[in-house]
């Protein structure tokens, strides 16, 4: 462990300075000395115990200093549990500290809180930082990365600076002015002149002058942001001198303008950040001492001539007719962007595609007539996406006019196009006209207008009458079709709630059964009568159920055993439920003389035969599986094995 932790003098200022400012310098030491203490007390128990276990005069001896020497161990631990649990703490916050180079391209964003940094580390890197219209947001250091001239570029956002003494910054602060001493880097200032982050553009100026120091050696970039709600040429003249006051007095300081919102300079301010740090870092090269060595390893070769021969440059016959403008060979435009040199008896017969091409595009084309490639001519008629290469221009068909003939469709050997007629749509309407007027002559016909002896009231309620008949044939076909719950002839139709009276009420009777013209008086009279002897069924069928109830009831049950009495009540039982779950369509069950059997013993084994019979095979284990299950006995498979056979004893 004490070799894991990092050692502040060993590691980068950077670090050993972070390390101050978020764990104690002094405390982090302490910790560490006092767990290498503990180290040096364990070592020299076991060294002790090491020894006497020498003269250890049995087993149970040396077992009583082993278990003494591990006790005042654990006790020598016990006491540096502060210390543990600190470092431990330690531990788990440097893994969560973001990965620093510090001796990379790097540019640093500084300034007060709530001035527009990370948003605009969120804009030219990858990273995902915090914003929140409030202050101190971020709240520790943040490394994003980002690509500039094919160099990949370390951007830290920091925390926001207050304009105190550095006594009365805190640790989040503190953080900032770390980064700002000990990195090489290019360093951009952020200011507000909206001053909408809270802070004034006085303000704002005194933190630069007071943190001054620390720009020393560094690239500086005073990016003045928001300029989307306050524009730079309008700010007032004395705060603008202000400002520019700041910039010459500084060394290699210049002052920029952008706005995140709008994104106007984003780009400009990276890359003269960029530009900046690399020439810094290129000069620094040259001025030390490495260049020497670096130049002393250099060989710079002149090449002289071998005689006196002049070689001129050599351009094959081909290429100066080419260039000269001979014309002898024709060449094709097709797929080629039209231009002002193209005659008409020049361009050969073309695609609609080229034709269409020529007529949409006016592009004005070079004097020389050098073949254009298949980009240029991307992104003169739209670019990606817009326009692509017509390739049939390159098949190579025994007749070069087929090149742009629509390719047939073929279907099952035959000529899709060999089978349509050029007026089936024609024809089709025709059809459907000569379809409709047959339709309304058989519906006249069946109406029998001529031979009616109806009225037109009378007419208009058949024709309402055939309408809802053909409304409910389909809503029939729709309803067959789910899945609904079928429910039993006792209840349906009945009432289930003031909400829905049911099918059996006599108002949705009347109301159903009058829109087809039906007497509904007739059928509720009928429904009542037959109410009323089903009414007089059931209260004689209570009453036989009480009567047979008394009767049970006087039962003598004297001189019978428990388990007879038990008995009895639970065949009286059974027979209820059974008689009260019979629905009104079933028939009675009938006597075991009357279905072919002798009694009710032969009944239950028919039946119980029965069901038997009906139970279906679902794939388990019978007679035909010839498997042997594991069988384990416990005395066999219990305590200790000793030679021999375990199989029996």
């Amino acid at each position: 462990m004490l070799t894991d932790f990092p050692r502040l003098s060993d590691i980068h200022p950077f670090y050993a300075d972070l390390c101050n400012t978020l764990y104690d310098r002094d405390h982090y030491k302490l910790a560490l000395g006092q767990i290498n203490t503990a180290r040096s007390l364990v070592d020299s128990i076991a060294r002790d115990m090491i020894r006497m276990v020498k003269y250890g005069d049995s087993l149970y001896r040396c077992k009583c200093l082993k278990r003494a020497a591990l006790g005042r161990m654990c006790t020598v631990l016990k006491r540096q549990k502060a210390s543990l649990a600190y470092l431990e703490e330690v531990r788990k916050h440097m893994s969560r500290l973001p990965s620093l180079d510090p001796n990379t391209r790097t540019l640093l964003m500084c300034g007060l809180p709530n001035v527009g940094k990370s948003s605009f580390m969120n804009k030219i890197t990858r990273a995902n930082v915090d914003v929140q219209p409030y202050a101190f947001t971020t709240k520790s250091l943040f490394v994003g990365h980002c690509d500039y001239r094919y160099l990949r570029w370390q951007v830290i956002d920091t925390p926001g600076i207050l304009d105190h003494s550095l006594e009365e910054r805190n640790t989040i602060e503190m953080q900032a002015i770390t980064a700002l001493a000990h990195l090489t880097c290019s360093v951009l200032y952020f200011m507000d002149i909206s001053e909408q982050c809270g802070y004034t553009i006085e303000q704002q100026c005194s933190l630069f002058k007071s943190i001054k120091p620390l720009f020393s050696n560094k690239e500086l970039i005073v990016v003045i942001n928001k300029i989307d709600i306050q524009p730079w040429d309008t700010l007032e003249a004395d705060k603008k001198s202000m400002v520019e006051d700041l910039v010459k007095d500084a060394a290699n300081c210049s002052l920029m303008t952008m706005s995140n919102i709008s994104e106007e300079g984003v780009s400009e301010v990276k890359a003269s950040a960029c530009d900046k740090l690399l020439a810094s870092r290129v000069e620094s090269r040259i001025g030390g001492k490495k260049i020497e060595s670096v130049m002393n390893r250099l060989q710079v070769f002149h090449p002289t001539a071998r005689d006196t021969i002049e070689r001129d440059v050599c351009i094959p016959d081909t290429v100066k007719a080419e260039k000269d403008g001979d014309d002898t060979k024709k060449k094709s435009r097709i797929g080629y962007a039209p231009t002002k040199d193209d005659g008409d008896d020049e361009t050969p017969d073309a695609s609609d595609d080229d034709e269409r091409m020529e007529q949409d595009d006016d592009v004005e084309g070079d004097d020389d007539d050098e073949k254009k490639t298949a980009r240029e001519l991307m992104w003169e008629n739209g670019g990606p996406g817009v326009w692509a290469p017509d390739y049939r221009k390159d098949y190579d068909l025994k007749d070069p006019e087929w090149r742009f003939d629509a390719i047939p469709q073929i279907l099952d050997g035959k000529n899709i196009q060999d089978y349509i007629d050029p007026d089936i749509e024609a024809k089709l309407l025709n059809l459907e006209r000569e379809e409709e007027q047959l339709t309304q002559e058989a519906e006249a016909a069946a109406m029998g207008d001529e031979e009616s002896d109806l009225d037109e009231e009378e007419e208009a309620a058949v024709e309402a009458i055939r309408e809802r008949k053909t409304q409910f044939r389909m809503m029939s076909r729709v309803n067959r079709n789910e899945n609904n719950p079928i429910m039993p002839r006792s209840v349906r139709g009945r009432v289930k709630d003031k909400h829905d009276r049911g099918a059996l009420d006599e108002e949705e009777i009347r109301k159903k059964m009058g829109g087809y013209g039906v007497d509904v008086e007739a059928m509720l009279e009928r429904g009542r009568k037959r109410g009323r002897s089903v009414d007089a069924r059931r209260n004689r069928r209570r009453e036989g159920q009480e009567n047979v109830e008394m009767a049970e009831d006087d039962t003598n049950t004297d001189g019978m055993s428990k388990g007879k009495v038990k008995k009895l009540k639970r065949e009286r039982s059974e027979s209820k439920k059974r008689e009260s779950s019979l629905a009104r369509s079933h028939s009675r069950p009938r006597e075991p003389s009357q279905i072919g059997l002798k009694d009710e013993a032969a009944a239950r084994i028919a039946k119980k035969l029965d069901k038997a019979g009906r139970t279906v095979w679902e794939g388990l284990s019978g007679e035909g599986d010839q498997r042997k299950s594991v069988h384990l006995v416990k005395w066999m498979n219990t305590g200790k094995k000793r030679m021999g056979t375990t199989n029996k004893r």
